[in-house]
């Protein structure tokens, strides 16, 4: 079975469990007999079980007895939404780094216990303070990675590449058959890697020439998606798409000729596990936590996802392909690339402006 199927049918749970759930503060659908713990993390980001994999959540069940009810999202600003508006119980949640840095500077994550997560010492010593949380209390290292471009190399003719830059996203040849970021941070940094500028610019004029790039680029989209991109380009829709470079391996399963490259300017990230202060279950959340990082869970959500591990570890055990220089790049490929940080109010409110323009003319 595919595994893009898992997200769909992972997706339907995900509705029906918000239908029935009022809240962080409230109880109602807590399984009366027995702990459960919820868990909010990007969809295709687990080890399932499919093509003989563990199936990850289901082995912590079975050694825990904690239920897990499991469910996704597309953006770390739709997390963070459901979050602060009080639409989802959540005990751990997956987000990336800038949003962390959010959450914690606006009191909406809970310390650590450490002495509940012993598994932590195995996460090497670089993610343990990163700069978005740098005393290291409030997240544990998940997986890392970079934005990158993927291409159908059926159709997208050989000189139109160029692995520097971002311009196959703006070509006018493959009008129709792009796809682009459905969130305004990846979209906007996309931009402003184009342009050269820094991916965390506050400069009003800088972020007007990116919004005016985009704008640019509308006309030749065939839309904004997420997790939807595995489909488009499976079936040859869209043969274009900007995306996060562990997905590589996923996206090659349905299209065997999808090629990708990192170009200069891409975003580097960290995705780290995380208690928001609305947890119902602290103390499953952080057997949760210590579970996954465990080296034989971590090993098999590295070789199902393609994301890169943390763990040190983890990557020895993984086969030469699955540790190239497009899934662990190299210092001089990171020293190409620049980390989102937390943007002012001011520049926030900015940029959910003239995204939501942008959907506009979009709809329009």
């Amino acid at each position: 079975m595919k595994r893009i199927l898992a997200l769909v049918l992972s997706a339907a749970l995900m509705a029906s469990a918000f239908s029935v759930l009022s809240g962080c503060s409230d109880n109602e659908g807590v399984a009366k007999t027995g702990e459960v713990v919820y868990v909010y993390n990007w969809g295709e980001y687990i080890s399932n079980g499919d093509d003989g994999s563990m199936d990850v959540n289901a082995e912590f069940e079975k050694e825990t007895g904690i239920e897990v009810k499991y469910l996704n999202f597309s953006s770390n600003e739709e997390m963070y939404a459901k979050i602060k508006n009080g639409t989802s119980m959540v005990d751990v949640i997956i987000p990336s780094d800038y949003m962390i840095a959010q959450l914690i500077r606006e009191n909406m994550l809970e310390k650590l216990d450490f002495s509940n997560i012993p598994n932590y010492g195995n996460i090497d010593e670089k993610f343990r303070k990163p700069a978005f949380d740098p005393t290291g209390e409030y997240s544990v290292a998940y997986t890392w990675g970079c934005t990158a471009i993927f291409y159908d190399s059926r159709y997208v003719d050989a000189a139109d590449v160029d692995e520097t830059t971002w311009d196959l996203l703006w070509n006018e040849k493959y009008k129709g058959k792009i796809l682009m970021f459905n969130n305004q941070r990846d979209a906007f940094g996309v931009a402003e890697a184009k342009l050269g500028y820094s991916l965390n610019t506050e400069n009003p004029e800088e972020l007007e020439a990116c919004y005016q790039e985009l704008v640019k680029q509308n006309p030749l989209v065939q839309g904004y998606y997420g997790d939807q991109i595995f489909d488009k380009m499976e079936s040859g829709e869209a043969i274009i798409a900007p995306y996060y470079n562990g997905d590589m391996k996923m996206l090659m399963e349905g299209n065997e000729n999808i090629k990708g490259y990192i170009p200069k300017g891409a975003n580097t990230f960290i995705d780290s596990m995380c208690i928001p202060t609305c947890c119902q279950n602290k103390s499953a959340a952080e057997k949760y936590i210590n579970f996954m990082c465990r080296e034989d869970v971590a090993l098999a959500n590295a070789e199902y996802i393609g994301y890169a591990s943390p763990i040190s570890a983890v990557v020895d055990q993984l086969d030469e392909e699955s540790t190239s220089e497009f899934f662990y790049p190299s210092d001089e490929k990171l020293a190409e690339c620049e980390v989102f940080y937390q943007l002012s109010d001011e520049t926030n409110t900015f940029l959910a402006e003239k995204w939501e323009a942008l959907m506009n003319q979009t709809i329009d």
